[in-house]
């Protein structure tokens, strides 16, 4: 599946966390993002420099190669 086809990099609930880590709408996005079968599948469509680089952005280490 192509990058393109993902809401992952417009989701609403990703840009409150991006503005506010302690928001409440921001920590479920976190959450989710730990187990969610989409983002997963965005994650690995990503080059390895740009899944790196969001994965250090996130602290999701198991996204890091």
């Amino acid at each position: 599946m192509d990058k393109k086809q993902h809401n992952c990099p417009k989701c609403p609930f990703r840009a409150k966390y991006d503005r506010n880590t302690s928001s409440f709408l921001g920590k479920i996005w976190r959450w989710h993002a730990n187990w969610c079968p989409g983002w997963k599948k965005y994650m690995y469509s990503l080059s390895d420099n740009e899944r790196n680089e969001i994965a250090l952005k996130y602290g999701m280490e198991k996204f890091r190669r």
